[in-house]
């Protein structure tokens, strides 16, 4: 029986590839109604993401052929969903990021904060989620981490190395106090409690690195899933909500409040809070005050092993050398980027944007602008800025600040992919009347009070999120949640930006997402690590995104008000009922 089932399992991944779609062909075949169809496609792509039976990012073209075969939506319809506005904003983010890491910038900056704070572990720990922090807002979650991680591990060798170096020397001075006193012990006692003694200090320091080896890698993707939160280029779901948010607003012919602006003024507050949290949480559970916490006591190991740590920081920052002409120009370029962003559109008191008519321009507009010059700025300065510039001695055209093979390499092209599909299947939904017929069914939940429905909202995708993509469950959920919102007489943005900003929450499970893998490999957790700090946070964090959309999201995106268009919809669909 065992080895049936082993075999079974071996297989596993054809038998989902193939059943899924033979279990739901009933959909199409007998049902055969566009949202019947649409359904079919829906549940099959679920089911793919989940178990990731097949790539995510190939998963992600089905909607490409599957809905132009089965009548739901023309292809030159459905592939304008993989090019879109968003994921040009997302594009060109991403390249500014690849300019970032090419020259080594997010390195420089991530030194420079760990300078800036204590070399107590507990500091240190807060200077790492800092700079993670921040990080993520510009550059990939993952990028972020697989750059931070090995300096994580630096800093912890050096703890390592110090404390046993100076225990060592404790022991040397311990002993040579006890041979002092040997008269007044016995030679068995002694030795027995000499051996104890040495055993429980080891122990003790043995435990209490593991876990601090702990905290320090957890602190390090806590930090790159809260900091994506803060920017709307942060992280996948958030383009998805601001996508799904313009597309169901221009329906019912309203502006979508959701800018680059606006997100921040939502999202950084939220997000710092959320970081901030996290490090207390790790703080209990790893770093709590105990006899054994050098951290906590003041003594020359304390103080040797932080200024060990801090001169680690100090040769691997001054080991970057001075900051460069191509690292400047980068610098500034991704400044000019943020400015343009922010100043678009500042929340109904104008904004650079109002100079364009018709909003012929978006946030895509400035960012493909700049990375367009990432390619055309030369990497050296000329001569006749830096007359002494050795480099410009040499014949021929100088490097540009970014070169094609750098963006082949290091873009991660699926996620445009998973992006695109995501937004394919959304259409597709609509266009079929899926998304309205799942939203009609939850008009049960009419009766329910607005933010108790918000909360399990946010509690089911924060579930889900554990065990698949967030882009995916952000996708698949969006239009189902702004067809409820609308049709219970909601704001739709009451119930989609929360939700999408959940699809974030992955604390507990490596599989969750890639910075929780990247800390998972390096050896220093245990999946049972990951739950049980994670599962508190999973809990803490729904009650925080609430409050803050009760206390300032309402301000920002006008959450507790219906726009005029969706009011007139309720009113005809209370119309048709009354009928």
């Amino acid at each position: 029986m065992s080895s049936v089932l082993r075999q079974i399992w071996s297989i596993r991944v054809m038998l989902i590839m193939f059943l899924t779609p033979l279990i739901l062909l009933p959909l199409p075949l007998y049902i055969g109604t566009q949202e019947a169809k649409a359904a079919f496609v829906l549940i099959m792509m679920a089911v793919y993401w989940i178990t990731e039976a097949v790539p995510i990012a190939v998963t992600a073209l089905l909607p490409a052929f599957m809905f132009p075969m089965l009548g739901v939506v023309k292809a030159k319809d459905i592939a304008p969903a993989y090019i879109s506005d968003t994921i040009m904003v997302f594009m060109g983010g991403l390249i500014m990021a690849v300019a970032i890491e090419t020259w080594n910038i997010h390195r420089r900056m991530a030194l420079r904060v760990l300078l800036l704070f204590g070399s107590e572990p507990r500091w240190l720990m807060l200077g790492l989620m800092v700079s993670t922090w921040f990080l993520s807002m510009w550059i990939s979650n993952s990028a972020t981490t697989a750059m931070m991680i090995p300096i994580a591990e630096a800093i912890l060798i050096q703890l390592k190395g110090t404390s046993e170096a100076l225990k060592e020397q404790s022991d040397h001075i311990e002993e040579g106090n006890q041979g002092s006193d040997e008269k007044k012990t016995r030679p068995s006692d002694k030795g027995t409690e000499n051996i104890n003694s040495g055993d429980n200090d080891g122990d003790d320091g043995d435990i209490q690195h593991k876990k601090i080896c702990k905290a320090i890698s957890l602190c390090i993707c806590y930090a790159a899933n809260s900091g994506g939160i803060a920017s709307l280029t942060g992280t996948g779901p958030n383009l998805v909500v601001r996508d799904q948010a313009e597309t169901v607003f221009a329906q019912y012919n309203e502006q979508s409040p959701i800018s680059f602006t606006s997100w921040m003024s939502f999202g950084f507050a939220l997000s710092f809070i959320l970081m901030i949290t996290c490090w207390g949480w790790l703080q209990i559970i790893y770093l709590r005050c105990r006899t054994a916490c050098s951290c906590c006591s003041v003594d020359p190991l304390r103080k040797s092993n932080g200024e060990r740590v801090k001169q680690v920081i100090r040769e691997q920052y001054e080991a970057l050398g001075p900051v460069t002409y191509a690292q400047g120009s980068v610098m500034l370029l991704f400044g000019l980027l943020v400015i343009f962003w922010i100043s678009r559109d500042l929340g109904g008191i104008g904004g650079w944007g109002d100079l364009f008519r018709d909003d012929y321009v978006k946030d895509s507009t400035p960012a493909l602008l700049l990375v367009l010059l990432l390619f055309f700025l030369p990497s050296k300065a000329p001569k006749v800025f830096c007359m002494a510039d050795k480099y410009n001695d040499k014949v021929g055209t100088p490097r540009p600040l970014l070169i094609w093979n750098d963006v082949h390499e290091k873009l991660p092209w699926a996620l445009f992919l998973l992006l695109g599909g995501g937004f394919a299947l959304a259409k597709g939904c609509k266009d079929s009347g899926l998304s309205l017929w799942i939203g009609e069914q939850l008009e049960v939940f009419k009766g329910l009070n607005p933010y108790v429905m918000l909360i399990i909202l946010c509690y089911l995708t924060a579930a889900l999120t554990e065990v698949t993509s967030n882009v995916a469950i952000a996708t698949i959920i969006m239009p189902i949640l702004s067809t409820l919102a609308i049709n219970t007489g909601v704001n739709p943005l009451f119930y989609m930006i929360p939700a999408a900003i959940s699809a974030s929450f992955a604390f507990m499970l490596p599989v969750a997402t890639a910075p929780n893998a990247l800390a998972f490999s390096y050896g220093h957790l245990k999946i049972t690590d990951m739950v049980s700090a994670g599962f508190v946070l999973n809990i803490v964090a729904v009650p925080l995104l609430v409050m803050a959309t009760y206390l300032w999201g309402n301000a920002v995106f006008n959450l507790d008000v219906l726009p005029p268009g969706f009011k007139m919809n309720v009113t005809q669909n209370a119309d048709v009922t009354t009928i």
